[in-house]
């Protein structure tokens, strides 16, 4: 009879910023031979089919959205509740370990894991610590991070702290396999997408900017937007009236494929979009969500612009005049954008899974499991 393989139970919020790095974990976790569980809320059904779990746990859980006494008090309880269901879950599982990708669904595993004992890891992705993982920080046996020396005001964290990287989608690995193409005298392949909190300033603003273009230079672009459904109708006629050719629609399953065609991108500043962005290396245009409690997409964007990959515009600033003034200025410098494309890729990891499911079968006691299982 074969011994049962070791499982790791994975808890992420249920949105894709949380779960593509999640899932990057679970497919090299388990070409390592550990079976995966996923814990999570809700909102992760639409992407349920394609995370490779062996079995998906939906736990109570939820957000603090106001310091309304009666709100925070039935934020708590429900977290408390999760957190019980939790501790049952993990006593009947009994996972070598739990990781954390934060968002409060997070918080009931990884309190459950300390509560029982059962060793612990959160992943903070972005270049500032997001509340429920700084909730989460002193409870977890080590803390991964997405971004370097984001403890250096913190010495007891920063002990217990590894920089890996930012986990990417297999998708992600192989789009960032193609080089940047070089602009020429042809076509301009921009790509556009800003997630559920992002997608309709794009669909504001872009379109606008590119009718301000110079009429030879707006010829020569070719767009791929995210736009919200109620947004489609309206930004596929502004394009047509332009004449240009464009792709939009409310999603896209291969967006990584599209950002490797692109010559520039502009986007919403999450970790992931960031982290894929870096790894495939493409310029970027990033746009921060104005209102994030942490600004953790400002610190986010800044740390791809410090290093020369991205250029950023604060909200406020971000209006057709000035998007068309950068444009006009960034796309006819084809220099410009290859050493934007060169920077942004020299800042990414594309081996982050690899490097955060070391520390997850370190902190597991599974460190022996590091080789592939045979396919």
């Amino acid at each position: 009879m074969n011994a049962r393989a070791p499982l790791v139970l994975i808890a992420a919020g249920g949105t894709g910023g949380h779960l593509f790095p999640a899932q990057a974990l679970a497919v090299e976790l388990k070409s390592r031979g550990i079976e995966v569980d996923l814990a999570t809320d809700h909102r992760a059904a639409p992407f349920a089919g394609s995370f490779p779990a062996r079995r998906m746990h939906v736990l109570p859980a939820d957000t603090v959205r106001s310091r309304n006494p009666i709100s925070l008090a039935r934020t708590a309880l429900r977290l408390a509740f999760g957190t019980l269901k939790a501790v049952w879950l993990l006593l009947r599982e009994r996972p070598a370990a739990v990781a954390g990708f934060g968002g409060y669904p997070t918080v009931p595993p990884i309190l459950a894991a300390w509560l029982v004992r059962v060793p612990s890891i959160v992943h903070e992705q972005n270049a500032v610590m997001g509340r429920a993982n700084r909730l989460l920080a002193g409870y977890a046996s080590a803390i991964a991070t997405g971004y370097p020396k984001i403890f250096a005001d913190a010495p007891r964290l920063a002990a217990k702290a590894v920089h890996v990287g930012n986990p990417v989608r297999p998708a992600v690995r192989d789009a960032a396999a193609r080089a940047f193409e070089a602009l020429q005298a042809g076509a301009i392949r921009l790509v556009v997408f800003g997630g559920s909190q992002g997608a309709r300033i794009m669909s504001e603003v872009v379109p606008a900017a590119i009718e301000r273009l110079p009429k030879a230079l707006r010829a020569r672009i070719e767009v791929v937007q995210q736009a919200r459904p109620e947004d489609l109708a309206e930004v596929r006629a502004t394009y047509a009236r332009l004449g240009l050719k464009a792709d939009i629609a409310a999603f896209f399953d291969d967006l990584p494929a599209k950002v490797a065609a692109a010559h520039l991108v502009i986007a919403r500043s999450g970790a992931s979009t960031v982290a894929e962005l870096a790894a495939i290396g493409r310029p970027s245009i990033l746009v921060p969500l104005a209102h994030a409690i942490d600004q953790d997409q400002l610190a986010n964007a800044s740390a791809l612009a410090a290093v020369g990959g991205a250029l950023l515009i604060r909200q406020p600033d971000f209006t057709a005049e000035r998007l068309a003034e950068d444009l006009a200025r960034l796309l006819p410098d084809s220099g410009r954008l290859s050493a934007m494309a060169a920077a942004a890729k020299a800042a990414g990891r594309v081996d982050a899974a690899a490097r955060l499911a070391d520390e997850v079968m370190r902190v597991a006691g599974l460190a022996q499991m590091r080789e592939k299982a045979p396919a």
